[in-house]
């Protein structure tokens, strides 16, 4: 019988620690204007080369906020006919709780993909 356990990687702690950076990042937009589109992105390209797994996490923030971007714009035609009014609210909640559990994902070291993210790069 064959008992092998799933053989796990080593992730370093810099890797974890610049992953959770760089989920939480996206938060900044509730502080300072598209400071949450920026910071993730130059995050990104400054340590993918540098820091194991930062580029896949990028990678899933990025496609995160080009589908956010996408979702919004709908919410926003949706406040014609009032559904907006409602989904956007809650585009938001949504938004603050992925970029949590991305941060929580990254720090234990596992790169976790947003549900309902549409994958452009």
């Amino acid at each position: 019988m064959n008992n092998m356990q799933p053989v796990k990687t080593a992730i370093s702690q810099d890797s974890k620690t610049w992953g959770l950076i760089l989920h939480l990042a996206q938060l900044g937009n509730y502080i300072v204007p598209f400071s949450g589109f920026i910071a993730p992105i130059v995050i990104w390209q400054l340590k993918k080369e540098e820091v194991g797994g930062i580029d896949e996490h990028g990678r899933n923030v990025v496609n995160w906020m080009l589908s956010m971007l996408i979702y919004g714009l709908v919410c926003g035609i949706l406040c014609f006919v009032f559904i907006g009014f409602i989904l956007g609210p809650a585009l938001v909640v949504i938004n603050i709780i992925y970029a949590v559990m991305g941060a929580i994902k990254a720090n234990d070291g596992v790169i976790w993909k947003y549900p309902g993210t549409i994958s452009f790069i």
